[in-house]
């Protein structure tokens, strides 16, 4: 069971953060700080090693951090979180893994700039079926195709569209089945929330092209308007997006963290900023969002000790 977290809209959410370049030995050198897991793969892990035989479509399988500056930020999540880098090559261009544990949970995509300093950005994958399928149903839902659908050995086939919105998201079909529904460890993913100038409409496309199940959120301390879900679990929440110039419709991936405070100690000294300071959500945990070191936006969130909904209906 998935752990939801209240918390006010984070206006930074695509804030810039102005960076300086590092130079090829430096990055390498930053970036082998941290390699500390397997050793460089041919090809993707697989998501679940054994394998599994269980398919669970709209569920939060992966995630990836698009980056111009993949050194500092492989750095940044390794040593604020503990995760290990293993870094691979696929055609000719680079990918690292991140894993928790031991455990593939999220990878870094080397991107360009263009046309001035953007902020690195996360995007979530979620579980489906048939990718083909679901591509082409999101398309005639209004989606665009950001990449298109393609086999990666051992992890199976991924694609990413952009919603209503222009928001991406990732579908991936996974090649090892997909993990059960049970409650995240300290460092890995939490929750995902969608912030959106129409939450009604955009749920609509989420349920009608991806396959979420969508219900107005219930609970009066949460934020969400809408909850999507599959299965009868929670995987993410639809939120309204405040009036601006300045912000713009995102997802935002939320970590869990065994000690909020110690982990948000670390942020300032690893190059990153907190932008929403800790504070209570529901059911007694504690809730805050970062800036990485290189732009892209987190939410961190540390359990109480009885914190699963399941036991607090």
């Amino acid at each position: 069971m998935w752990h939801r977290v209240v918390h006010p809209f984070p206006v930074v959410l695509m804030h810039a953060k102005s960076i300086p370049r590092l130079t090829s030995a430096l990055a390498a050198a930053l970036l082998a700080a941290c390699v500390a897991g397997p050793g460089r793969a041919a090809t993707f892990p697989p998501l679940n090693s054994p394998a599994t035989t269980e398919h669970r479509p709209c569920k939060l399988v992966w995630a990836d951090l698009f980056t111009a500056f993949p050194a500092g930020a492989a750095k940044f999540y390794c040593e604020l979180l503990g995760w290990t880098t293993s870094p691979l090559e696929q055609n000719g261009k680079g990918y690292t893994v991140f894993f928790n544990a031991g455990r593939p949970v999220a990878g870094l995509v080397t991107r360009s700039v263009q046309g001035g300093m953007h902020p690195s950005r996360w995007i979530g994958y979620y579980a489906v079926m048939d990718i083909n399928s679901t591509v082409a149903l999101a398309s005639k839902e209004g989606a665009v195709v950001r990449a298109s659908v393609r086999n990666f050995p051992d992890r199976g086939y991924e694609a990413i569209i952009s919603d209503r919105d222009a928001v991406p998201i990732g579908l991936l079909q996974s090649s090892s089945g997909d993990a059960p529904d049970s409650e995240p460890s300290v460092g890995d993913w939490n929750w995902f929330e969608l912030y959106v100038r129409n939450p009604k409409a955009t749920s609509g496309f989420y349920h009608d092209s991806i396959g979420f199940d969508v219900a107005p959120e219930t609970h009066p301390d949460r934020k969400s308007d809408f909850v999507l879900s599959s299965s009868g679990e929670a995987r993410g929440g639809i939120a309204p997006l405040p009036d601006g110039d300045d912000v713009k419709p995102s997802w935002l991936g939320v970590i869990r963290v065994a000690d909020l405070d110690k982990t948000l100690a670390k942020v300032p000294e690893i190059g990153g900023e907190v932008l929403v300071a800790p504070h209570s959500v529901e059911f007694g945990s504690r809730f805050a969002i970062i800036l990485d070191s290189t732009g892209g936006t987190v939410g961190l969130v540390e359990y109480a000790a009885d914190a699963n909904p399941a036991n607090n209906p």
